[in-house]
């Protein structure tokens, strides 16, 4: 298996999963290691037999080609992509490269190896992960995005992953190539990037910086435990329908300033039930015995902002039997037990190039964005 990405936040979590699970299996990782991509997040899995990993540009047709013929590649599963929709207001340019040019690179890569005379040589599987963010935006009574919603992408982060799925499928019914997508919730849990919603909540908190939360906080998510996800991943591999897509989600629509205020809520329990906390995080109002929501501050909106986001996963659960196991406050527990257990992780990733491209941005050198300031994407 070849995955690429495998050193971000979904494709560290799938590859630890997919060992755990499978562990005659060899895995192989291609990753750019560019900010957001991080060799720590695989410490898992270092050493494994089984396991490779490989510092490379997916745009690097010749370098993916070796790779799928010299490791005997049967499956890839491509995670890697620029993902930050403030990112891609900022600089659509490296949106385009990466996720329309490099998922190009890929599968014109597994193509000529796969299928030298237009047949594939045996059974051989690329797996494409998408976003629910290719389908635009939904109206609150507005029933949940399907698999045959048409697309209307809204940012240029949103617009760049609609082309690459457009891509995949032409490849499958020009080609022939065996492909399947998945269009996934916004996912949440350990090794998540600290400019996601989730994780820079709670990071800002026990430095006891301002909780950014864009306009009145109402726009909502479908939120889906990252491990669900692996999960789901897993089912498609295995039994999904060639040139099918699946969406997967979690079951899970709340508000951002409602998710926000969970996050807060579940760190004055963390702070309450461990006295050793407030020591580690004397700045967070809980060290104190003030409530965290303290610092909820509400900014100007983003550009271009979708209101709702939803997931109809009728198909991946009839089908394939999908479901998540993980409640919305089951899986906020673990990643806040997650990010407290793992301080140097985060602020090992958050130093470098974040905290430089925030000072560019915003002119604020700390790893957390001022109070006026565009608060992360969600």
């Amino acid at each position: 298996m070849l995955v690429t990405g495998g050193a971000g936040f979904i494709g560290a979590n799938f590859v630890e999963y997919w060992l755990g699970a499978h562990p005659g299996d060899r895995v192989v990782v291609l990753d750019a290691l560019t900010y957001a991509g991080n060799r720590a997040s695989l410490q898992a899995v270092e050493g494994r037999p089984g396991f490779e990993f490989v510092t490379g540009d997916i745009c690097d047709g010749g370098l993916v080609a070796t790779l799928i013929r010299g490791r005997a590649v049967s499956t890839i599963v491509h995670f890697a992509a620029e993902s930050h929709v403030d990112r891609s207001i900022v600089g659509p340019e490296e949106f385009l490269r990466t996720n329309v040019l490099g998922t190009q690179s890929l599968l014109q890569a597994a193509r000529s190896v796969w299928m030298p005379d237009g047949k594939a040589l045996g059974p051989v599987r690329f797996h494409h992960i998408s976003t629910d963010e290719v389908y635009g935006s939904l109206g609150p009574a507005d029933p949940a995005f399907s698999e045959r919603t048409p697309y209307a992408p809204n940012s240029p982060y949103a617009a760049s992953k609609a082309a690459s799925d457009h891509l995949v499928r032409a490849y499958h019914h020009t080609y022939g190539l065996p492909v399947t997508t998945s269009n996934c919730s916004n996912n949440y849990g350990p090794y998540q990037f600290p400019e996601k919603l989730i994780p820079l909540m709670i990071v800002n908190a026990l430095e006891g910086k301002a909780l950014p939360v864009y306009g009145d906080g109402g726009n909502v998510r479908d939120w889906l435990y990252v491990t669900d996800h692996c999960r789901a991943i897993e089912r498609v591999l295995l039994e999904g329908r060639v040139g099918e897509t699946y969406n997967v989600g979690g079951g899970n629509e709340w508000p951002n300033v409602d998710v926000v205020h969970r996050l807060c809520a579940a760190l004055d329990t963390a702070f309450a039930a461990d006295r050793s906390l407030p020591a580690r995080f004397p700045a967070c109002p809980a060290a104190k015995g003030r409530p965290v929501s303290e610092l909820v501050t509400f900014v100007k909106d983003r550009p271009g902002h979708d209101r709702r986001y939803a997931v109809d996963t009728t198909k991946v659960e009839r089908e394939l039997g999908v479901t998540p196991e993980e409640s919305f406050e089951s899986g906020l527990r673990k990643t806040v037990a997650w990010y407290l257990e793992h301080e140097a992780w985060w602020r090992g990733v958050m130093d470098g190039s974040y905290r430089d491209w925030v000072q560019a941005q915003y002119g604020d050198s700390s790893a957390a964005r001022p109070a006026g300031a565009p608060a992360p994407t969600d």
